[in-house]
């Protein structure tokens, strides 16, 4: 078997090609299978969204489109910002929902900190906070996460989370991203449109998406591309440099965090390379040359790329019921 070789184009694609396909996708899809007169997308002033704005915009036109703006209290003032700008541009209408007092009444915040309190006790009014995870260049067997706190006079500390302190805190958090959905799908059968999703290939394949939240979806038009993809495409489409060249960020937390501290670990251009090796069968060392980084680095980007995949699989299922468990069984 041929070794497929790896480089910086490996991932290199005809931009408006692409974008034609993908656009006559999702306008068949909407129209034809969904019968469905528009689209609307969350924007969170990223680049996803941006690119997902742009390529509903151009397949069903700017006036079929909603742009759905949805700040909550740990939310930077710049995704707004960002969000109206990358709207404007497209032409298509928006809608501005906070739900925060939503997130109040679900005890989203008070259970979020009741979790943090277990293992930072001092935890209270004023304070803001992360969750990280080391870095995949770190040699650490068994990566744990920890939370970050910072007091109001500015003070950080970092502790380990429990098990129990961790999942407290995803869950409450979860509810940002569940709460944004069911707005999504009110203003989507008010118009008798479609959901348009924007998880991109390293996100639904390495499930950094809450299930029935970001993750639920009627079209997911950028799911089959990497990341730095989703920037070529960024670039055709004339997507502001302020939305380009912005980290990408998790905008779900009250301390700034990349998704690579929360979640993937190493920067997203080296862990799209590592998901494309992987799945092309190329070796760690032909890897660790092409990137920069040590084969024992990318053994362990590699080890982390399977066991997200096996541990996020639920994620991913569709639901179960008793009569397709027969059939399969059959």
């Amino acid at each position: 078997m041929t070794m497929v070789a790896l480089s910086s184009d490996s991932l290199r694609i005809d931009a408006r090609a692409t974008a034609a396909r993908i656009e006559e996708w999702s306008r068949t899809t909407v129209c034809d299978r969904l019968k469905r007169k528009g689209a609307v997308v969350a924007m969170s002033g990223g680049i996803d969204s941006s690119v997902v704005a742009a390529l509903c915009a151009r397949a069903l036109g700017p006036q079929r489109v909603l742009g759905l703006l949805m700040p909550e209290a740990d939310c930077s003032a710049e995704s707004r910002h960002l969000a109206l700008l990358m709207a404007d541009l497209l032409g298509i209408s928006t809608a501005i929902e906070d739900i925060t007092p939503v997130l109040q009444a679900l005890g989203c915040y008070r259970q979020r900190d009741e979790a943090i309190r277990t293992v930072v006790p001092q935890y209270g009014a004023g304070y803001k906070s992360k969750i990280v995870l080391p870095s995949a260049l770190e040699a650490t067997e068994y990566p744990i996460f920890c939370v970050v706190v910072q007091s109001p006079t500015g003070e950080q500390i970092k502790a380990r989370l429990t098990a129990a302190a961790y999942l407290g805190i995803v869950a409450s958090t979860n509810f940002k991203q569940r709460t944004r959905k069911m707005l999504e799908y009110y203003h989507a059968d008010r118009l008798q449109y479609a959901v348009a999703g924007t998880p991109n290939l390293l996100e639904f394949e390495l499930g950094f998406f809450v299930k029935n939240g970001d993750g639920a979806a009627d079209l997911k038009p950028i799911a089959h591309l990497y990341k730095t993809q989703v920037y070529q495409l960024a670039e055709y489409f004339g997507v502001p440099a302020e939305i380009r060249h912005r980290p990408p960020t998790t905008d779900t937390y009250s301390l700034q965090q990349s998704q690579e501290e929360f979640y993937f670990s190493v920067p997203l251009e080296h862990m799209d390379l590592c998901l494309y090796a992987r799945d092309h069968q190329i070796p760690a060392a032909a890897v660790a040359g092409a990137i920069g980084m040590t084969t024992k680095q990318v053994a362990r980007v590699f080890a982390g790329i399977d066991s997200k995949r096996k541990v996020t699989r639920y994620l991913r299922s569709e639901p179960l019921h008793l009569e397709a468990q027969f059939s399969s069984a059959a």
